[in-house]
């Protein structure tokens, strides 16, 4: 889905949409079942630390990429980090080991590409593919996504946070993008990772004023490569398609059209051919993100360039700080040397 507009629309600005206070009654109950929900819960502890990277808001932030780091990070230390995910728009409920013939119909986009670095399962609950992750020999578990799951015991709980957008308009499902409303959501994050555009991104006074109690730790995509040279037809389907259209303009990108999808979107063989033949008349090639890339029909991914990004931290040290407790304990378990 594509969020609506009045979703970025601040309580007191000119032009708020009636359309927000007909919908509070709803986000009112959106927000007690999600607190009723995580109160009756009893989470599970599955022996080995839990780092979830989460949001407030629905749609994305980078929290693949963030994990991915994490998932690498962990492993580089000698720790048996797994991912686990419930695979977002993927038909398996697991819990179920990601493997290099799955697609992403199956599992989803992201854990494909969280694959790629390290093992990752896919489970609907979140609290069984632990424990398959744990009878797999898994020190730690890195779950993509999560914030407001209450099956698993969290160790350390990250919250990204889009430094563009920050949370909206400030109002809970379907009155706006926030899953739960911010107090509770800040209350049980431990760090926030601040997703910026750029480096020299500078965050609005009402964001800042938001975070001012929370550890934050700033961060930004950056690529791993340059994009091809000559003329480009970009299309995206992930939470803000013009993110990954603004980098490639930064770079200096020549981009004849930019198509924008809904988040996850599924492609069929008749849009792909309809890019390739848009590409065409311009004399560009195709190009998307890594997870669009994906989500494609296999037999025309090879003509499409894939973007590839990672994150960085611009204090990697404090973060690198609240991920030593995590390998101490992994190291504490029986048998395990660091």
């Amino acid at each position: 889905m594509r969020p609506p507009e009045f979703w970025n629309i601040r309580e007191g600005r000119d032009g708020a949409p009636v359309i927000r206070t007909l919908l509070r009654p709803l986000a009112a109950l959106y927000a007690w079942a999600g607190r009723r929900r995580r109160r009756r819960a009893d989470p599970l502890d599955p022996g080995i630390p839990v780092i979830c990277v989460g949001n407030a808001t629905l749609g994305g932030t980078g929290k693949t990429p963030v994990t991915i780091y994490l998932l690498k990070s962990l492993r580089r230390m000698g720790v048996n980090a797994h991912g686990l995910t419930r695979g977002y728009g993927g038909q398996l409920k697991g819990p179920v080991p990601v493997n290099p013939r799955h697609t992403a119909a199956e599992v989803g986009d992201e854990p494909l590409l969280i694959a790629r670095s390290a093992p990752v399962w896919v489970a609907a609950a979140r609290n069984e593919g632990a424990v398959a992750a744990v009878s797999e020999g898994a020190d730690a578990i890195v779950m993509d996504d999560g914030h407001q799951n209450p099956a698993l015991a969290k160790t350390l709980s990250l919250l990204v946070v889009d430094a563009e957008v920050g949370f909206g308009n400030g109002c809970v499902f379907p009155a706006g993008p926030l899953r739960e409303p911010l107090t509770d959501a800040l209350a049980r994050t431990d760090a926030v990772i601040l997703m910026k555009p750029s480096p020299d991104h500078d965050i609005g006074a009402v964001l800042a004023r938001q975070l001012a109690n929370q550890l934050v730790i700033p961060a930004y995509l950056a690529p791993r490569a340059e994009p091809p040279r000559g003329r480009l037809y970009a299309f995206a389907g992930i939470g803000r398609p013009n993110k990954f259209f603004d980098q490639l303009r930064r770079m200096g990108a020549d981009l004849v059209e930019e198509i924008p999808f809904a988040d996850h979107h599924k492609f069929t063989d008749t849009e792909v051919e309809s890019l390739f033949t848009l590409a065409a008349e311009y004399g560009a090639s195709l190009i998307t993100t890594e997870k669009d890339h994906v989500r494609l029909p296999p037999r025309y991914r090879k003509g499409v360039y894939a973007f590839p990004v990672e994150v960085r931290f611009e204090d990697e040290l404090t973060l690198q700080r609240l991920l030593h407790p995590i390998m101490r304990s992994a190291a504490s378990q029986p048998g395990k040397q660091l």
